[in-house]
């Protein structure tokens, strides 16, 4: 266990409890040899504080996760939801708001250190639709092609795959991926972001993991390279009013040579046909009385 804090009072009451519970913790206080000894002692998890001097915790949590499978609970005075979204979208598993319970941050650690997924699922490969589950590797591949998922990430994606079109909302997939009674539903929700981001062709409108708005998630097991629908057949126009069945209708660029351009609607198609020639406006027509008779 690698406990970052620059806070000696904090770090001092956290290892404390961490080693009651039996863990073996180290201490940095500073993100830089924090990050150092990440790399050094490869810890099971790290309790990171967010603001932290030389490197910030944000930016410690980012290279940890992209280096190491390491699971990370994230410490911060700032309590706003944009900075718990931020900690968590830059790979931690857990966020605490100081001032914290520290018997609450050991069940926290606990909880993280799980890494498994419920003991409801069963044990082999699953395969859903491009998906296949392989537990005993704790791996995910799409398309036989393998996920790379921080731990909360397989656990919360292993849940949904084995649930495929059940509609499970952020309470109970916190209760059952995150083992919770109680806690932040915004975690759910930067997972599920996160989740896309790694499995859909456009994260902004999801196919496989959709929101059921109002009740929560849903995981649709659908080849993600079909189409949204059946390409629509083209119906031709019916013939224009005047026109000969089966004459070609509009003069479309491209047509056929040699076919009967219908520019003129009455009498189109008619092969040798002339378009007849437009009546001058008040003129009378054969046999009727002039234009102005009473």
């Amino acid at each position: 266990m690698l406990v970052i804090d620059d806070d000696p009072t904090v770090s001092e009451v956290v290892c404390r409890y961490l080693r009651a519970a039996g863990f073996t913790v180290d201490e940095a206080l500073d993100g830089l040899s924090g990050l150092h000894l990440a790399e050094q002692l490869r810890p099971d998890l790290v309790v990171l504080d967010r603001m932290l001097p030389h490197l910030d915790g944000i930016e410690v949590c980012r290279r940890v996760r992209t280096n190491w499978a390491i699971p990370v609970i994230m410490l911060t005075a700032l309590g706003e939801e944009e900075d718990r979204i931020q900690g968590l979208e830059a790979g931690a598993d857990d966020y605490l708001v100081k001032p914290f319970s520290p018997r609450e941050l050991v069940l926290r650690v606990q909880s993280v250190l799980r890494r498994s997924v419920p003991e409801s699922l069963p044990e082999g490969v699953i395969e859903v639709g491009e998906f296949s589950l392989d537990l005993g590797a704790h791996e995910i591949r799409l398309r036989g092609v393998p996920l790379v998922l921080t731990s909360r990430e397989f656990d919360l994606l292993a849940y949904l795959v084995w649930r495929p079109s059940k509609v499970l909302s952020r309470e109970d997939l916190m209760r059952s991926v995150w083992g919770w009674e109680f806690g932040d539903l915004s975690t759910v929700t930067v997972h599920v972001r996160r989740l896309r981001e790694k499995i859909e062709a456009d994260p902004a409108h999801p196919r496989v993991l959709n929101t059921v708005w109002g009740v929560g998630y849903r995981f649709d097991p659908v080849a993600l390279g079909a189409t949204d629908a059946a390409p629509r057949p083209v119906v031709a126009a019916g013939p224009a009013s005047g026109a000969v069945p089966g004459a070609v209708s509009g003069a479309v660029s491209g047509a056929v040579p040699g076919a009967v351009p219908s520019a003129a609607l009455s009498g189109a198609g008619v092969p040798g046909a002339e378009a007849p020639a437009a009546a001058p406006r008040n003129a009378a027509l054969p046999g009727s009385p002039a234009a102005g008779t009473p």
